[in-house]
């Protein structure tokens, strides 16, 4: 008895094959990124399988996505770290006083022109 099933990395490859044109379309940069999006996929064959979509491009673009939102998410979580480190986050608290004795000055203060003058 043979399989009758097809294995799902085969259908992958395939369907990668079948884009040849799309892909030889592309600049060189834009073909490595397309093919960095099939090779995000691989890492997610076992649920590919499983979803057992009719259209396996369904499935592929599935596993792409699921990859995308990682990195977003791991990308986000680094620019709080840096944010964070560039930007200390505030406190609410009072600053500690100054241990040094205060300055004081010789000359005596003048009195604040605003101030009511008192009656003599």
């Amino acid at each position: 008895m043979g399989r009758t099933v097809v294995p799902f990395s085969r259908v992958l490859e395939a369907e990668f094959e079948s884009w040849n044109k799309f892909r030889r379309a592309l600049r060189r940069e834009d073909q490595e990124a397309f093919d960095g999006l099939f090779a995000a996929a691989k890492f997610h064959v076992a649920a590919m399988v499983y979803a057992s979509r009719l259209t396996p491009l369904e499935a592929i673009l599935m596993g792409i996505l699921v990859e995308h939102q990682k990195a977003i998410a791991q990308l986000k979580g680094r620019v709080r770290e840096l944010e964070a480190a560039v930007q200390p986050p505030l406190t609410l608290t009072h600053p500690a006083p100054d241990p040094r004795p205060p300055v004081s000055d010789p000359r005596p203060l003048a009195p604040d022109p605003r101030s009511p003058v008192p009656d003599p």
